[in-house]
């Protein structure tokens, strides 16, 4: 069913650059947004919008019609659903930076609380492909539902070992639910939404771009109870996801790999800092039958973004909407060049920021 107000969530999830931190400006300065969208600039700008992304949005309002894309978009058999409502999963609500809207085809499982996050390598071995295929079908079989991106590799396996013995699971896309990426999962994604869903929080018709991924790892790991790394690399994706899971308070499980192997660099690396190395199946089901997370029923304070290092929040604060430069930091906060550029590193690394050329750096809005 569609609200009055829901049009308009639609709405801003078009806007480039209008994060989760931004849509709760907009919903504690304005009593609705619908509101918010016929606001004037400086209604805008007072509500803590930045002049450029008011600019933003004031070409969106020429473009965009909420009540015709939205009807549009369920008229695709596709469903929306906020932060706010009964469906939208509980888990992903604990999370620093929850995704106001999220767009699925096909059902969310009843049984999300209960969920295993699955990622690894897109270059995966003949071992990663093994045990992928081996845990999904042990999980499938004990009713826990999977998450993972839909990606090649290890996330396919996940996913078809799945629907393949009757489990249900979830695929978090980089996309618009709509556009199915890598194409050749197709027909994947239609089993997938026989007892599953495909989620995103980018509205549809959004195409797969790089800097999506990193930001759409934090809900694959926000879905679930726990995440399992199956081979990695050293700079693969899936130790984006790890460390969105651990600043997110779930447990995190490595399947530990040969150490003379590529694909393992980066999941006994993991272990080496504090992961837990899955030996045996059964450990996972143990864990899931003692693990409480808290589920807040509605999320009522601002958000905050979490650092582990006071100088990550320090030059998050210093760069802008625009790029700004390694030099540009460094000589603010009178520290090495170097210093900052391993920060950096790390925060490309969780995907708070993305380096537009070479030692430039911009804030990755969909998170702001």
């Amino acid at each position: 069913m569609i609200d009055d107000d829901l049009p308009y969530w639609v709405a801003f999830s078009h806007v480039k650059g209008l994060g989760a931190v931004r849509f709760r400006m907009l919903l504690t300065a304005f009593p609705s947004l619908q509101e918010a969208w016929e606001a004037t600039p400086t209604r805008l700008v007072s509500a803590g919008i930045p002049s450029r992304l008011v600019s933003v949005i004031q070409q969106a309002r020429k473009k965009i019609e909420p009540i015709k894309i939205t009807q549009e978009i369920y008229d695709k058999g596709i469903e929306v659903i906020r932060w706010d409502d009964d469906e939208y999963p509980s888990l992903l609500k604990t999370i620093a930076t929850p995704p106001p809207i999220l767009y699925i085809r096909g059902h969310l499982p009843l049984e999300m609380e209960k969920s295993v996050a699955i990622v690894g390598t897109r270059r995966m071995t003949s071992y990663g492909s093994s045990t992928a295929a081996d845990l999904a079908e042990y999980l499938a079989d004990n009713g826990v539902v999977t998450v993972s991106g839909m990606a090649r590799g290890i996330d396919t396996v996940i996913h078809h070992s799945t629907v393949r013995h009757n489990g249900k699971t979830v695929a978090v896309l980089g996309s618009g639910v709509d556009i199915i990426y890598p194409a050749e999962n197709r027909i994947l994604a239609e089993r997938i939404m026989h007892d599953g869903a495909l989620v995103s929080d980018y509205p549809p018709g959004t195409p797969p771009d790089r800097t999506n991924f990193p930001p759409r790892n934090r809900i694959i790991s926000g879905m679930a109870a726990a995440t399992i790394v199956i081979e990695a690399g050293e700079k693969s994706g899936a130790l984006i996801t790890a460390k969105f899971a651990a600043e997110q308070g779930r447990e995190v499980f490595v399947i530990p790999g040969n150490v003379n192997t590529p694909q393992s660099i980066g999941t006994n690396r993991l272990i080496r800092d504090g992961a837990i190395p899955l030996l045996q199946k059964e450990d996972l089901l143990d864990f899931m039958k003692r693990t409480v997370i808290s589920k807040p029923k509605t999320i009522s304070k601002p958000l905050q973004m979490s650092f582990e290092d006071p100088l990550e929040q320090r030059i998050i604060e210093l760069i802008s909407d625009e790029a700004v430069h390694i030099d540009e930091i460094s000589r603010v906060l009178h520290l090495p060049a170097g210093k900052i550029g391993a920060i950096l590193t790390m925060l490309e690394i969780k995907g708070f920021v993305t380096e537009t050329n070479p030692n430039t750096y911009r804030k990755n809005q969909s998170l702001f």
